[in-house]
């Protein structure tokens, strides 16, 4: 699956540059109707994140969020901000088909492991975000001196199959996938699925990753910058 990407702050949708809370573009006043465009264009899964909630650790745009699960058919794939059992339940309640969780992974790992042993993997992704093999924490605020791989094979170990990695120096730079990151991380850990977020600038990227086994991948700024379309996402889909 090829996942557009909604980030929503402050009820809009909008896109920041490298995790940077201070250089923010607004993509859509109305993320509802973003939403239906693409599912409109024959794409059936989304990628939603809570901006706000990955900075303060709440659900800080649930209407929004609401609204766009009422109104979007499809997957539907949410991350930000989800560090209690609390939230993530009442994520996967409102109808979430996959919650992404991402500081609490480090930070809390034993909550990871009950998620997974009550809702099971297809219903947790991991959020590994960082840069130079590190992981980064509290919507990228934070950068910690733990390995990706470490993280990975910890919350594998616990029943985790999906993963997100992102290399925050990419996100939203316009300059393709780390490929080298991905590599070695498919090389240590072939077991796991891995998701490929940051950086993807057009069709040639996503045609790199599926060359390289990875199959799902996340798209933001490149559908904002018109270098990709909805049409080639599902085309790429479809082949």
């Amino acid at each position: 699956m090829i996942f557009p990407a909604i980030d929503l702050k402050n009820g809009q949708s909008v896109r920041l540059y490298q995790g940077d809370y201070q250089a923010v573009t607004t993509i859509n006043e109305e993320p509802i109707q973003q939403a239906l465009e693409i599912n409109k264009a024959g794409i059936k899964q989304l990628h939603l994140v809570d901006l706000d909630g990955a900075k303060s650790g709440q659900p800080e745009n649930l209407p929004m969020i609401k609204q766009i699960r009422q109104n979007f058919r499809g997957f539907l794939e949410l991350g930000g901000g989800i560090r209690t059992y609390q939230i993530a339940q009442q994520y996967l309640n409102l109808g979430i088909d996959r919650i992404v969780i991402g500081s609490a992974a480090l930070k809390n790992p034993q909550l990871v492991k009950q998620l997974l042993d009550d809702f099971g993997s297809q219903k947790i992704a991991i959020g590994i975000d960082g840069k130079n093999g590190q992981v980064a924490t509290e919507g990228w605020l934070e950068q910690s001196d733990v390995k990706m791989t470490s993280l990975i094979s910890k919350m594998n170990e616990f029943g985790a199959e999906n993963f997100i990695v992102t290399d925050v120096s990419r996100d939203g730079a316009m300059q393709g996938p780390n490929l080298d990151l991905l590599t070695n991380l498919r090389e240590e850990i072939p077991q796991v699925n891995l998701i490929a977020s940051g950086g993807i600038r057009n069709v040639e990227d996503l045609k790199a990753l599926q060359k390289m086994g990875i199959e799902e991948s996340i798209i933001g700024k490149a559908l904002f910058e018109k270098t990709i379309s909805l049409s080639q996402i599902l085309e790429v889909e479809e082949c």
